[in-house]
């Protein structure tokens, strides 16, 4: 059973383990490879509207988190954008999915009315699957904007949904 709840400071190191990872395998966040972990929590923990992480219930282990925030400034933030990552041990679950699900629901609670990931990379063909079983949109593709370690310039996605219909039809 996974129990999703507002990430504490306290966090920070089981995030990081989670996180490090991911980052240094340069493959799915566009964020330097050598960064180091005070500006990866700044990223993650510190500036975000809202980070969350996903336990598991039985032992409260961090198995995956996300986060919430402005995606533009000004005319643009009733956008949101998120984050989202999962530990390597808990992938398959299903604990993306309930991150997903659950950002959606946040972001509508705090006013937002849609959401947009801004760079999902091309290979990354389990995120985009997943997006779109939560019915997010492919609204453009960026021809080569991610430069992925071993398969060098890929393409890269921005996807959409509109949360105000979508909470509407639920």
């Amino acid at each position: 059973m996974t129990a999703i709840r507002r990430a504490r400071p306290e966090d920070w190191p089981a995030l990081w383990k989670i996180i490090e990872p991911v980052f240094r395998a340069g493959e799915t966040y566009a964020v330097a490879v050598d960064i180091e972990e005070d500006e990866a929590r700044a990223l993650w923990l510190d500036k975000p509207l809202a980070t969350f992480v996903a336990v598991n219930a039985a032992d409260g282990r961090v198995l995956g988190s996300y986060f919430l925030k402005f995606n533009q400034p000004g005319g643009g933030n009733h956008v949101c954008n998120c984050g989202y990552i999962v530990a390597r041990d808990a992938r398959g679950r299903g604990v993306a999915g309930q991150l997903c699900e659950h950002s959606q629901r946040e972001a509508i609670a705090v006013g937002f009315r849609a959401m947009q990931y801004n760079l999902v990379v091309a290979t990354n063909t389990g995120a985009i699957r997943l997006w779109q079983r939560h019915d997010f949109d492919i609204v453009g593709r960026l021809p080569g904007a991610f430069r992925h370690p071993t398969q060098g310039e890929v393409d890269a996605l921005v996807m959409y949904k509109r949360l105000v219909e979508a909470a509407a039809k639920a």
